[in-house]
């Protein structure tokens, strides 16, 4: 990444009051327990991760800092208020510097072609525009640059998990601030253009969380 990567930042930051505390606490308190159901998929998409500098598109409380080197820089593009205080907080625990942007990633203010690592687990099903966002991470990134990316997605058709996630998809968005259960993620990243995909698609094993047990994983190269 280049030393300059941020060209500016138009801030654009959100607070949904009781909801937003709500969402910071539910993700705090089961941080472990979220990240032991979903460490086989984030071995598998960031285990490999090696650059010093990363973007991460909603970070929220820093879950993934484990898998960043000591000392790396974390470009964290996080427009939720309610996440700040605590992603700092274990940023400077963990070694790692932070530079946050309180932005939405359909338009993040970094430089075309000037990133090599971008970063992103349980963000797409959430954010208004999957698509602008996906075009996003394929501008910023540079030739060879990966995307990797760890979501839950669209249970099969015509299965039980799938019409739970139809008939949950409403109040489970409101609850989880846009959060669509039933949102096909793959198809987004697979219409992006990327050079070359590389995604797998998995059952959480053993997860309580029942209509988010459809998951993919997997690394797109620019």
């Amino acid at each position: 990444m280049s030393s300059r990567p941020i060209t500016h930042v138009h801030a654009e930051p959100f607070d949904h009051f009781v909801r937003g505390r709500f969402n910071a606490w539910f993700f705090a308190t089961l941080d472990t327990y979220i990240n032991r159901v979903t460490e086989p998929l984030k071995q598998a998409a960031f285990g490999s991760l090696a650059a010093t500098t990363v973007v991460e598109l909603g970070p929220g409380i820093g879950a993934n800092l484990t898998y960043l080197p000591a000392g790396a820089l974390l470009v964290a593009v996080e427009p939720n208020t309610r996440m700040h205080a605590a992603l700092a907080a274990r940023c400077e625990r963990a070694g790692v510097e932070l530079r946050l942007i309180a932005d939405s990633a359909e338009r993040m203010p970094l430089a075309d072609a000037s990133v090599d690592e971008v970063i992103c687990s349980l963000v797409l099903c959430t954010v208004p525009d999957p698509d602008a966002v996906v075009r996003e991470v394929r501008r910023v990134l540079r030739p060879g640059g990966r995307f990797r990316f760890v979501e839950h997605v669209a249970a099969p058709p015509r299965s039980v998990r799938s019409r739970v996630q139809r008939a949950l998809r409403g109040p489970w968005g409101w609850t989880f601030e846009g959060c669509d259960l039933h949102r096909d993620t793959g198809a987004v990243i697979e219409r992006a253009g990327f050079e070359r995909t590389t995604m797998f698609e998995r059952v959480l094993r053993g997860s309580i969380f029942y209509p988010v047990n459809t998951a993919i994983c997997g690394i797109a190269w620019r």
